[in-house]
């Protein structure tokens, strides 16, 4: 008898992991095929997708792992990378995660599997963490308004630059840029500008000439080297000039140093990565940015602010929405929509559990260090060149350096940061304990030996700089109530459960795919080997990562049908930018620059014209048909109108109405015949993955939302991560990095301050493919569509589904059409609020069609979740019928008065004409699981007018 060894599925482990993703059981599938009247899944497949853009075959991906097998598989990996004691800095430090935190914010589903908080109703908890993370960010900074994060100190200062033009209407052309800005943060900076038509300078801040062109200037405080400058009077002569000064700063150190707010800056920017994120190679972290109160309607990102419900009560939500892309289009002050919501949040609670005194204490700690080491490297006859420090040394080492790092490499496990020059850099942080400094001063110890510090020699920590902080910070009581870990704990858990995540309900939201997060997929992002490791550590020491991410790309590839991938977009708006910057690239390259235009269809994602107007390109809007296709006769019309100058199409496939459209190739015929390139959004690959890939039908690049069709959270608004594939033709322009190298040989800037954007989520969507594999991955593509197809045909009759394929089939979501209801008062927004009352989020609403609503249920839900979700919709249209009879006062209904709180359900009086039953218990369900909102429905309206972005006084809860 013949053995086979090595053969995967020889002994594969019998609990599959797909078929804990793919949620139904045989059975529930075909009483879902029953219900449609279609004999088997391959025939509903065969209908809804194209069979000119099919596979037709199976992918060729690695092995299927058990859950057990790829925790195995992870640890090995994690094994491999070699975790040195970092004191690299340059904006990333090591940093003691509360184990509080770790376990009930970062490992927790209840936090990282929320969306987006649009429904303010249903997100008071993380809306008001993070309003706890800006009121930290402005008291730090000193400055009156911060956003909820960005997406890296590289990119927010990038921002900033873009904010600073567009306030002066582009009449300047001018940044200046300090020459010791983090190396990442200047190459970021500069790839950002470029396509703008700014000139940045890079100089010292002595010699800057701020002339009557300059529209603002970037400093670092403390800078790269570690050196504190008092950069008064700079700001001081920008400012004379109209001019407008951003200053890159640590949070901690502002601790200890002066607010730039108090000396002149109009807008701070950073990492708080800091302040309990791991380093995770690169991210996730989230940025923080900070500015005057001028600048509050033309702020990037997310403001969350402080309204009322419709009880008079506080309520807090997202602000000034108006800004963002998704309703600005070419006109949004930033196409920067994923923010970094679950580290914001960690972020945010180690400055609440530690409070003012903590932070003070854990920076004085540092800068004791720092002091102590400076004093021996004096007395082992070093000249220190930073003179006024916080954490970091640059150290003149003169003939001694290679020697140095030899040591540090080889026998103490140390990373410095080498300037090539003779001089390195030691940037110390919040984990250094003594034995470390002895390490630190025998590594430096021309004589060898190992180095003891007496009491005596040991520094203290006082900060006597030029500028010692003189204003307090985190003043308000949230900031000193929660340092006894009982009650931080029930802190965090009075929070997240205000807000509803995938841990009480399906979000069936359209073109977000609000899949399973499975816990297997999560536990790699925290093991040592993987969360510890500096994104800038010699790569030899980050084998395991390089390996995980070789896997992931090869994977992504073979998903795709492109010759290459770039992992380093760390949103999917940076995605977009990205693929159109490699496009433009390519033009460049071929002696191309007039082609500028960017045909782009009427019902595409806000952030598309967003990101093209970025990338210097002139948008022309092409119009859908009758079927809410592209018009393939308007588009023919104006790639001819603009063929000399014709740089891409952008289009999303499946289209933004949750179909296929028939037409693809010829589309990207019409395109590239006219000499443009066609970009794809990705938001809906989850309806492609397996059975067809964009490569294969006329794509030439194509963005790739990780934190949707490939599994990473949302973490109630980020992190996300959206690497770009490309052919062949467009690898050579994927983005560089000055300080790792990644991209092509004629690479574009880097386009995110890390080499890997937010390298430990990558993690997350490396395990979601090697435990599906290519059988469970194609299988979850065929149940998405098959649960979208099945909730329709049971929601007909009820609503009209707007779009359909030509087999009259949807996509993997489905556009609901709720305009009728207008007419008995009755708006998508009451539906939304009544679904609260139901235990569901609402689906998305009001995109991309005014007046309707688009169910995207994956295929991660069961059909008894499916038929609930079904059932509550069914429900409303009920209520709705009676408004629409007569029966029942559209303003004195459930649905208007929806949300209904239990303060509300339980008041002594109640003068409606429903049941408190029914506004309470409107479904059996409902019963045994009731989530209650915490508030009633948030009146907009007066949130913008009052724009109020830190937290208020405890008098204003009170009251």
């Amino acid at each position: 008898m013949e053995t086979t060894v090595n053969t995967p599925t020889a002994l594969a482990h019998p609990d599959r992991f797909d078929r804990r993703h793919n949620a139904s059981d045989d059975a529930a599938v075909q009483a879902m095929l029953d219900a449609l009247g279609v004999n088997s899944l391959d025939a509903l497949v065969d209908a809804a997708v194209p069979d000119a853009i099919r596979l037709g075959r199976a992918m060729d991906l690695p092995p299927t792992l058990s859950e057990h097998a790829l925790l195995a598989e992870a640890q090995r990996l994690a094994d491999q990378n070699e975790v040195f004691r970092s004191y690299l800095g340059m904006g990333y430090h090591g940093t003691l995660t509360p184990p509080v935190i770790l376990r009930n914010v970062f490992e927790n589903p209840g936090w990282y599997t929320q969306y987006t908080p649009y429904q303010a109703e249903i997100a008071q908890g993380r809306l008001e963490a993070l309003l706890n993370y800006q009121t930290m960010v402005s008291d730090l900074t000193g400055l009156e308004i911060a956003n909820a994060s960005l997406l890296d100190e590289g990119t927010a200062a990038a921002e900033a630059m873009s904010m600073f033009f567009g306030q002066l209407r582009g009449k300047r052309s001018t940044f200046l840029v300090h020459d010791r800005c983090h190396p990442q943060t200047i190459a970021v900076v500069q790839m950002r500008a470029e396509p703008l038509g700014i000139n940045v300078v890079v100089a010292d801040p002595t010699e800057f000439e701020v002339t009557d062109d300059v529209f603002g200037v970037l400093l670092q405080y403390p800078d790269t080297d570690g050196q504190i400058h008092d950069f008064a009077a700079v700001a001081e002569q920008v400012h004379a000039q109209k001019a407008f000064v951003a200053v890159a700063t640590d949070l901690l150190a502002l601790t200890l140093i002066e607010a730039p707010g108090v000396w002149g800056a109009d807008v701070a920017v950073g990492n708080s990565q800091r302040f309990g994120v791991p380093m995770g190679y690169g991210g996730p972290h989230a940025a923080f940015f900070a500015c005057t109160d001028k600048f509050k309607r033309k702020i990037p990102g997310r403001l969350i602010g402080v309204s009322r419900d419709a009880n008079g009560d506080t309520a807090l939500r997202m602000t000034l929405q108006t800004r963002e892309q998704h309703i600005r289009r070419e006109k949004a002050t930033s196409n920067i929509c994923t923010a970094q919501v679950l580290l914001a949040n960690i972020a945010g609670m180690y400055a609440v559990y530690h409070g003012p005194d903590g932070l003070r204490a854990i920076a004085e700690h540092v800068h004791r260090a720092t002091k102590t080491l400076a004093k021996a490297m004096h007395a082992l006859g070093y000249e220190v060149l930073t003179t006024d420090f916080f954490d970091t040394l640059h150290v003149r080492t003169g003939d001694a350096t290679a020697r140095i790092l030899d040591l540090a490499a080889t026998q103490f496990r140390i990373n410095l940061r080498d300037f090539g020059d003779g001089t390195l850099g030691v940037a110390l942080d919040e984990t250094v304990t003594l034995n470390d400094l002895e390490d630190l001063v025998s590594l430096f110890h021309a004589g060898g030996g190992r180095q003891v510090f007496a009491a005596d020699v040991l520094a203290d920590g006082d900060y006597a700089g030029a500028k010692p902080r003189t204003t307090d910070y985190l003043t308000h009581p949230t900031f000193s109530a929660y340092h006894a870990e009982h009650e931080m704990l029930r802190y965090l858990k009075r929070l997240e459960n205000k807000d509803l995540s995938l841990a009480h309900s399906m979000i069936p939201l359209g073109s977000c795919t609000m899949k399973l997060n499975a816990t297997a997929e999560m536990m790699p992002v925290t093991m040592r080997g993987f969360s510890n490791l500096h994104p800038f550590a010699p790569t030899e020491q980050a084998q395991g990562y390089h390996a995980m991410i070789d896997e992931l790309h090869d994977a992504l590839c073979e998903i795709t049908g492109f010759a290459a991938v770039s992992l380093q977009p760390n949103s999917g708006a940076m995605g977009e930018y990205t693929g159109l910057l490699t496009i433009r690239a390519f033009h460049l390259a071929n002696g191309d620059a007039h082609r500028t235009v960017c045909l782009i269809p009427s019902s595409a994602h806000g952030t598309n014209p967003a990101s093209a107007v970025m990338c210097g390109m002139d948008v022309v809007v092409v119009q859908s048909d009758e079927d809410g296709n592209v018009d393939l006769d308007d588009l023919r019309a104006k790639a001819d109108a603009h063929a000399d100058n014709l740089a891409a199409l952008m289009v999303t496939y499946p289209s933004t109405h949750g179909v296929f459209e028939p037409t693809i190739k010829e589309m990207s015929a019409i395109v590239h015949e006219r000499g443009g390139r066609v970009y794809m959004d990705g938001a809906n690959m989850n309806a492609q993955v397996g059975l067809c890939r964009p490569g294969d039908f006329g794509m030439d690049v194509c963005h790739l939302n990780l934190h949707k069709t490939f599994a990473i959270p949302h973490g109630g608004g980020g992190p996300g991560m959206g690497p770009i594939g490309v052919t062949a033709e467009l690898a050579p322009f994927l983005p560089g990095h000055p300080v790792i190298a990644t991209g092509g040989d004629q690479a574009i800037g880097p386009v995110a301050a890390a080499p890997y954007g937010s390298a430990s989520i990558l993690l997350i969507s490396w395990a979601y493919i090697r435990m599906m594999g290519a059988e469970g991955l194609t299988e979850a593509t065929r149940r998405a569509i098959l649960n979208a197809n099945y909730m329709a045909k049971r929601l007909e009759g009820h609503y009209d589904v707007l779009y359909r394929g030509p087999g009259g089939t949807v996509a993997h979501e489905f556009i609901l059409d709720t305009r009728p209801f207008g007419e008995a008062g009755i708006s998508p927004e009451d539906i939304a609020k009544r679904l609260m009352d139901y235990g569901y989020h609402a689906p998305t609403m009001s995109w991309p069609v005014t007046g309707t609503l688009m169910v995207e249920p994956t295929e991660s839900e069961t059909k008894d979740e499916l038929d609930r979700f079904c059932d509550a919709m069914i429900a409303i249209r009920s209520e709705i019928q009676e408004i629409e009879l007569g029966v029942v006062d559209a303003e004195q209904s459930a649905l208007k008065h929806a949300p209904h709180t239990a303060a509300v359900v339980t008041a002594t009086e109640w003068n409606r004409p429903y049941t408190r039953e029914q506004a309470a218990y409107p479904a059996p369900w409902t019963r045994t699981a009731k989530f209650w909102p915490s508030v009633g429905r948030v009146d907009n309206a007066f949130g913008d007018r009052n724009v109020v972005c830190t937290c208020p006084p405890m008098e204003a809860y009170e009251a």
